[in-house]
């Protein structure tokens, strides 16, 4: 149905239109209202309920129920929510404000963490000496360059988490013959509800600091989280895979136990991708 309108001419097109809207780019015509204090709250209250409206509803569906967001997505429904890449951006920029306000090292593992606590640490204790001779540097001297790039190299490449766990999830669900992108959807939203976990996660041991406590110093707290951390995860794909592959019964526990422990392995391979990567790429 068309409504007649008074001729107007586009500010941008500079051409004359006679609809509500101009059929070129889609620009409309100015109202008065608009160049009003009143016009500019209601642009104002638009955009947060638009804007604002769909990420809460998305952070909301991606917290608890699991596997809602990428069924809307397989399905069309793109107003509702933020899309996929743009939700884990944004819970990338959580995850990285917590990390900072905590200090702690998620991924980006400083260089003496991967020498004495990582499970690759005797490798590392190989490799770095190595490195360090063909650069002519001393540990001292290297060690303050590799952090920051290890931290720089944290934020620009953790899209990358994705990409073994969407290439794991057709094997486990090869029956469904799902293209390729409805697994990295997938694999989105799972990374994104864990960006958020671990901002949620972070937030305890920083509560705890300021009442006094040890915080992540405490082993014993350390570990309770790492644990909690993984039954969330497993919880997610258990309730997320039935929601999106129709996953159901002895299979589906199997299925998802498969994938905490495959979610557990990526993110510690991550942090052993960004040694070598930083070790190799980043001269200091």
């Amino acid at each position: 149905m068309t409504t007649d309108v008074e001729a107007w001419t586009c500010p941008d097109c500079n051409t004359a239109v006679n609809t509500r809207f101009c059929p070129d780019c889609g620009e409309h015509p100015l109202q008065l209202r608009e160049l009003t204090l009143r016009g500019l709250l209601e642009q104002a209250v638009h955009a947060f309920t638009d804007v604002d409206g769909r990420l809460i509803r998305s952070v909301l569906a991606l917290m608890n129920r699991p596997g809602t967001l990428t069924v809307a997505y397989l399905r069309g429904q793109r107003l509702p929510y933020i899309g996929p890449f743009a939700l884990f951006l944004l819970a990338n920029v959580l995850f990285l404000g917590m990390e900072s306000a905590t200090g702690s090292h998620i991924f980006s593992a400083p260089l003496n963490a991967h020498l004495n606590t990582q499970p690759w640490s005797p490798l590392a204790q190989e490799l770095v000496p190595a490195r360090l001779a063909e650069l002519n540097m001393t540990l001292e001297h290297y060690a303050p360059a590799f952090d920051r790039a290890v931290a720089m190299n944290a934020r620009s490449l953790v899209i990358l988490m994705t990409l073994p766990l969407a290439s794991l999830l057709p094997l486990l669900f090869y029956s469904r013959r799902l293209p390729f992108a409805a697994h990295a959807v997938f694999a989105l939203h799972f990374f994104a509800f864990l960006l958020v976990l671990f901002s949620l996660a972070l937030a305890i041991p920083l509560v705890d600091v300021l009442l006094g406590g040890p915080g992540l110093a405490s082993q014993t707290e350390d570990n309770a989280i790492a644990i909690a951390l993984i039954v969330f995860c497993a919880i997610y794909f258990f309730l997320g895979t039935r929601a999106v592959y129709g996953a159901e019964g002895g299979v589906r526990i199997f299925k998802t136990a498969v994938l905490a422990v495959a979610a557990a392995a990526i993110v510690l391979g991550y942090r052993f991708l960004l040694l070598l990567l930083t070790l190799y790429f980043v001269g200091g």
